[in-house]
């Protein structure tokens, strides 16, 4: 994982966003502090289940696992 200031970032965006399609992580700092993570769209999928998993271990994102969550959220489920 790599880190790069806010300015370069802004600078060379086209270019990180190519390295992020090849499966590169930046990390964006802001005077030295670290205030963002570019990373690519599979791996922020994979990091929110592997999150989960560590918490519940034998937990798995299923259809109906999903469908029986969203209620406790209250989120409304179209059909």
């Amino acid at each position: 994982m790599k880190q790069i200031g806010s300015y370069e970032a802004k600078t060379h965006l086209p270019r990180l966003l190519k390295e992020v399609e090849r499966g590169e992580t930046f990390i964006i700092t802001n005077h030295g502090r670290p205030v963002a993570r570019l990373v690519p769209i599979r791996s922020a999928t994979r990091s929110g289940e592997d999150a989960v998993a560590a918490i519940n271990p034998g937990f798995r994102f299923t259809p109906s696992r999903l469908l029986s969550l969203a209620p406790a959220q209250g989120i409304t489920m179209l059909k």
